[in-house]
């Protein structure tokens, strides 16, 4: 059974659809589970300006695209690439403490959807490699 709140995270939708309008732009494929993400990027040297996407997923990569979209707007590269980079420590460790600034992944990255974490960071991955970080 599917938590509330991660259909809560998935149901913002303020940043679905693509415009094209884009400094960055990757498509990317879960070969485990079929999940797909296209995302649309905005950023210069320093920060991220604005995320767009679109999934053909499951809640939970719905879920994951949506909170990274609206944490990294404004945000200094280098910090969302360390940011990114720790959340993705969280798989292989489990002492591992979730940024501040992403702290709503805590409602995605525990125990009950260990076996998600794929679907979870499908949308990580492919910002980190739409701005090569």
């Amino acid at each position: 059974m599917i938590n509330k709140d991660v259909i809560k995270l998935a149901s913002n939708t303020s940043n679905v659809g693509l415009e094209n309008k884009f400094s960055h732009k990757i498509s990317l494929k879960n070969s485990t589970c079929g999940d797909k993400i296209t995302l649309e990027l905005i950023a210069n040297k320093k920060k991220i300006s604005s995320m767009k996407y679109e999934t053909e997923s499951c809640v939970y990569c719905e879920a994951s695209a949506s909170l990274i979209s609206r944490k990294i707007k404004n945000v200094k590269l280098k910090d969302v690439k360390d940011d990114l980079m720790t959340l993705k420590k969280i798989s292989i460790k489990k002492n591992v403490k979730i940024p501040k600034r992403l702290s709503d992944f805590e409602k995605l990255l525990n125990r009950d959807n260990f076996n998600r974490f794929k679907c979870i960071f499908l949308p990580i991955d492919a910002v980190l490699k739409a701005l090569k970080l």
